[in-house]
């Protein structure tokens, strides 16, 4: 493995001055700093783990988190895997600040991003909306040296680092894919998302909607948003299965499940109700042993709260970027019998 007294000699510089350069420390000729950069890319230089460790103990790193889901149980699973992470990395002297908010709105998200800057982080993790406004927010972040990693749901078009979450198309793709083998006959299926302004959810959906094009013997003759209240779910879904008594399916795109199995049965109809959902929340885990919801798609949210974190951390001790630019969660199938 290369050594920063390796590199020096190479580059025919003091070890300090390869330091600065690879850790960021301080001014050096623009030159120098892309020959020994071009030199430590050569070498497949990696900085020694311990002293990143010490590096960061000194410099007291402060990381923000921005999401929404106030009321959407499976974000407490994501906040417990926040809070798992968080305690591991006060030892490095690294703080986590979570401004979670309760709505989809976006002037609410960039007003929680501020918020943040002024408590002057270092680097932000958020599962965002996908609005031009919150990308070039993030843009504007990246400029100033903040990086972001977006998780649970991506953006288009932002400077973020990396994503991790679910492949939400593929996921769609699972679902249709599900409700093929589980179905018979002519199916015609309802489908429940959350918002239109979050890519996950329509990513969901466009997925789900590609496979039903193989699927000849699958129609969709309904579609509602919820904002992933089960209030409203259940009132729409009531309404669903009034204007449509020929549904055999509904697809639960979003949260909000719940609310629309309820409405399900008042309306006594899971007994030729196929039921495909997202996630392993306490209630929905009750739908699935009660044999109301017949599969639900998993994505792993303690992962989701715990990678965005250590991937900022590692960015900004060692100032290299993610191997990788998305993080996928595997997809876990669950069932009555396996749940």
């Amino acid at each position: 493995m290369a050594t920063i007294k390796e590199i020096a000699e190479l580059a025919g510089v003091s070890r300090g001055t390869v330091d600065r350069v690879l850790n960021k420390r301080g001014a050096v000729n623009p030159k120098t700093e892309a020959k020994i950069l071009e030199i430590a890319k050569a070498l497949d230089y990696k900085p020694n783990k311990a002293g990143i460790v010490l590096a960061a103990q000194k410099k007291k790193f402060k990381l923000g988190v921005v999401m929404f889901g106030i009321g959407n149980p499976f974000f407490d699973d994501v906040i417990s895997g926040i809070q798992e992470k968080e305690e591991e990395l006060l030892s490095y002297n690294c703080t986590v600040v979570i401004k979670r908010i309760s709505a989809f709105g976006i002037k609410d998200q960039i007003d929680a991003i501020n918020e943040l800057l002024s408590e002057e982080i270092n680097g932000l993790a958020i599962s965002p909306q996908n609005d031009p406004l919150i990308a070039a927010k993030i843009n504007e972040l990246y400029d100033l040296g903040i990086p972001t990693v977006t998780f649970n749901t991506d953006i288009a078009g932002s400077k973020r680092i990396a994503y991790v979450g679910s492949n939400y198309y593929r996921c769609g793709q699972t679902a249709a894919g599900l409700m093929h083998l589980m179905t018979s006959g002519e199916v015609y299926v309802g489908i429940v998302s959350g918002n239109s302004n979050v890519l996950c959810h329509t990513e969901r959906i466009a997925g789900f909607r590609s496979s039903l094009k193989e699927y000849t013997n699958i129609h969709e003759v309904a579609f509602f948003e919820n904002d992933d209240d089960d209030f409203v779910s259940y009132d729409k879904t009531t309404q669903m299965l009034k204007e449509h008594p020929e549904m055999n399916a509904i697809f639960f795109a979003a949260s909000g499940a719940y609310g629309g199995c309820k409405a399900v049965l008042a309306a006594n109809r899971q007994d030729n109700m196929k039921i495909i959902a997202f996630d392993k929340i306490e209630k929905t885990v009750e739908m699935i042993q009660n044999g109301v919801i017949a599969a639900s798609i998993c994505q792993r949210p303690r992962i989701q709260g715990s990678l965005p974190l250590q991937l900022l951390f590692e960015y900004l001790t060692t100032g290299e970027a993610p191997k990788k630019e998305f993080h996928y969660m595997e997809a876990e199938i669950r069932i009555k019998e396996n749940i």
